[in-house]
């Protein structure tokens, strides 16, 4: 649930991205179906866990993007940017576990914030389940935070502060017993800590049922995998399509060449199992063209020796010479094709979770590394059609080949249907209509860049071209859509009052698709200052070619409020801009405005 506003931290491939907003509705969505509980209280079935929200809080935007470094928000960008997705976990979810973060907030450490986890969690929240630790968090508060002398101290302060359970094992929690005895911790704070480990597993069913069939657990079924299909082929953006390259006629294509090195393995991102039968893209294209279509592959170049697994400690860059090799094989492979799919990104180990100085993760750049943008050039000198696909994990700054490649296609981690998913989108079985979670910066040198900035955020730096590469929100389809009829019913309200804005979208082009219908507010005046747009609502729709949908979306209190100057949640009379439309970019969105009258 970490709202992840700067992308040269390792983990924002582990986040639904950096809105407020988003996070929360895709946070609030994954709980129920973890935990797929019918009442507040009620229990959690043997199909289904304890979902643990992580990371509370502040985890996701660090100082610098280095992992665990200091959260300094002031308590207004907190409560508006931090918390709202953990409220709603559990609010609205019913969440079980939350877990406290590494980072410290306002120069106190997460798991020894007692505001935090008992006044805020459990007294304003009324947050009935269990604390737990991350890996070590309650050690750290020695080790790396010094704001105790030993572990013993470390394990009564996380105590105090609220952690339930410190995980993976007891370091500082493990002198209780003695610590009891002695009178430096009260049996009352053990008791309630154990009553909630309790409450967990009755709410399991564990004492009832304690095992379960670990076979008939790890068996994959079909609705599994069409289910890792579906939303392989519903998170494929669509970046780039100049001339209507995409998509492909395999009457019309006799050699397509795969190069890259992410073209034949199937890549997951960190903290993954590992799938019974992963596709890569060179395998899903395959798969598709059949005997129809000649496909040749190239590895083009390496990412790290050997492409560790992320867990290892060491990253090491492929060798320069081996990969120039390997681009001058593959520029010939390249100009024997018809077309070209490049393939290009990140491993696992590229952008994954650092957590310790000899294991790190986090990026300084968000450039391809190695010799990747050689392979490319190397392809695109062929003169051939040219499709890049990307498969990574954080985003990437290629402005270069943003301008030099006609058709792009953005899958960040796919899943095990990777490749089949690919080859759909490219021969044009399916649309694409992915919408970036994410802004795409020009230049590691332009953040922060994410869209829901205040209005003083953004003046140009010498030479900076305006805007991100791509915007929040963005994504493009095989076919277009026209936004009609924009309006508000009613189109004022009391502060306490509701209105439904309704447009009318329309599939102009020749081909079904999907289209992500987004909602943004601007508050025009206010007593603090506001961001420039901030998301509210979304609808995915699908709609034949020619078809048309009026598509309602609500406005009330919760999304108008903010917090004051007095830090009260209020709704203030004024006017509101509500826009409609594709993206959060301005060319893309249909105005009207609101206004909320006093009583």
């Amino acid at each position: 649930l970490d709202v992840a506003r700067d992308p040269r931290w390792g983990r924002i491939e582990e986040t639904y991205g950096e809105d407020t907003y988003l996070v929360t509705r895709m946070g609030v969505a994954a709980v129920r179906g973890f935990q797929a509980r019918h009442a507040a209280n009620g229990p959690i079935d043997a199909e289904h866990v304890l979902a643990t929200a992580k990371h509370f809080t502040a985890h996701g935007t660090p100082e610098g993007g280095r992992n665990t470094a200091p959260g300094n928000y002031s308590p207004r960008v907190v409560r508006e940017v931090f918390l709202p997705p953990f409220e709603a976990a559990v609010r609205q979810a019913n969440i079980e576990t939350v877990m406290a973060s590494y980072n410290e907030l306002d120069g106190v450490p997460s798991h020894a914030n007692r505001w935090l986890l008992r006044d805020l969690l459990r007294g304003e929240w009324s947050f009935p389940g269990l604390v737990v630790s991350d890996y070590f968090g309650v050690a750290e508060l020695e080790r790396k935070h010094h704001v105790v002398a030993d572990l013993p101290d470390a394990g009564r302060k996380a105590l105090d502060a609220g952690v339930d359970l410190e995980l993976p094992e007891a370091e500082g929690y493990k002198q209780f017993v003695d610590d009891m005895r002695t009178g430096k911790v009260a049996p009352a704070a053990i008791d309630q800590a154990v009553a909630r480990m309790l409450r967990a597993k009755f709410l399991l069913g564990l004492f009832e049922h304690p095992y379960v069939d670990a076979k008939a657990s790890q068996t994959e079924r079909p609705a599994d995998r069409a289910l890792a299909l579906r939303a392989a082929h519903e998170a494929i953006i669509l970046l780039k399509n100049d001339g209507g390259l995409l998509p492909l006629d395999p009457k019309h294509v006799k050699t397509i060449a795969v190069i890259g090195p992410n073209a034949a393995v199937c890549r997951l991102g960190g903290y993954s199992g590992g799938p019974e039968r992963p596709v890569s893209v060179l395998d899903g294209i395959k798969a598709k063209v059949g005997d129809r279509v000649k496909v040749l592959s190239a590895p083009g170049c390496g990412l790290t020796v050997g492409n560790r697994g992320w867990i290892d400690d060491k990253v090491e860059l492929s060798d320069p010479a081996d990969d120039m090799r390997l681009v001058n094989e593959a520029a010939k492979v390249a100009a024997s094709a018809d077309v070209n799919v490049l393939v290009l990104g990140q491993n696992e180990q590229l952008s994954r979770e650092g957590w310790a100085d000899n294991h790190r993760g986090d990026r300084m750049s968000l450039d391809l590394v190695g010799k990747q943008m050689e392979l490319a050039r190397a392809v695109l000198a062929t003169g051939h059609p040219t499709i890049l696909v990307l498969i990574h994990g954080s985003p990437l700054t290629i402005p270069e080949l943003t301008r030099a490649v006609p058709a792009i296609l953005d899958g960040f981690y796919l899943g095990e249907e990777t490749g089949t998913a690919v080859a759909d989108v490219l021969f044009g079985d399916v649309s694409p209509a992915g919408r970036l979670p994410v802004s795409v910066p020009r230049s590691v040198g332009t953040l922060p860049a994410y869209y829901n900035y205040k209005p003083s955020a953004r003046r140009l730096y010498l030479s900076e071209e305006p805007g991100p590469a791509w915007p929040f929100g963005f994504g493009l389809s095989y076919t277009t859509f026209r936004y009609d009829h924009l309006a508000l019913k009613p189109e004022r309200i009391a502060p306490d009052g509701r209105t439904t804005v309704s447009v009318t979208v329309t599939n102009a082009g020749k081909r079904a698709s999907d289209e992500v219908v987004q909602l943004y507010i601007h508050d025009v005046v206010s007593s603090v200052t506001r961001p420039v747009q901030e998301l509210k609502g979304f609808q995915r729709i699908h709609l034949k070619a020619g078809e048309s949908r009026r598509v309602d979306m609500a406005i009330g209190p919760d999304e108008l409020a903010f917090y004051d100057g007095s830090m009260k949640r209020v709704v203030e009379p004024g006017r509101f801009e509500i826009m409609v439309g594709g993206s959060s970019a301005a060319g893309d969105l249909q105005k009207v405005n609101l206004d909320v009258v006093g009583h």
